[in-house]
């Protein structure tokens, strides 16, 4: 016997995307108070390219990716406390011990979490490339923003099927193309060929 679900409703897909919206700015609002160095990376960043360019094209994401330096964890986890997050050290799976996440409250579930990525570093072992620098960050409006040639370099270098999806939404807007090639390293090149020979998937 199937449970029974709810019927759609508009109101709650808009709910859930303002929830995602409301969790990255509380975060990044702390953290600029606390003038601790940050960028917004993962979906999120991504989204907030493509609507440079085509606002109708932007995906939605339930992920709040945030790039801080790992030296600067505990000031994080001062100024996220404050705002109402609960910091927690959680498995993940595929990675290399644990993972640094903030909970949007003390009954929230990991999904609906902050997660941070640590700058300068490989989250895997095995990954070509390390995660952004801290310095490659632009200032965006209402929250600090990774820059489009650091995202990128990101998505190629943990190039899983939903980085695939962003890399080659970013090429459905003209942010990527050939000419970006020479100015990746040699051991993203590859995987940028890969997306422009299947822009549909």
């Amino acid at each position: 016997m199937s449970t029974a679900l709810p019927p759609v409703s508009w109101q709650r897909m808009s709910n859930a995307m303002e929830n995602v919206r409301r969790r990255l700015l509380r975060a990044s609002a702390a953290l600029e108070a606390a003038g601790i160095p940050y960028a917004v990376v993962g979906g999120n960043a991504v989204a907030a390219w493509v609507s440079r360019v085509d606002e109708s094209a932007v995906r939605n994401t339930r992920d709040v990716d945030l790039l801080l330096r790992r030296d600067d964890l505990a000031a994080a986890r001062a100024a996220l406390e404050a705002a109402g997050f609960h910091h927690r050290r959680v498995a993940s799976l595929g990675r290399t011990g644990a993972m640094d996440v903030f909970l949007d409250g003390p009954d929230a579930r990991v999904g609906d979490a902050v997660h941070i990525v640590f700058a300068g570093e490989k989250t895997l072992p095995t990954q070509p490339e390390p995660n952004a620098r801290i310095e490659e960050i632009e200032a965006a409006g209402e929250f600090r923003l990774v820059s489009l040639e650091a995202l990128v370099r990101m998505k190629l270098t943990a190039f899983r099927d939903k980085d695939r999806v962003h890399l080659r939404d970013l090429l459905a807007v003209g942010l990527i193309d050939a000419s970006w090639l020479p100015r990746l390293p040699e051991s993203l090149r590859a995987r940028l060929e890969e997306i422009f020979a299947t822009p549909e998937g």
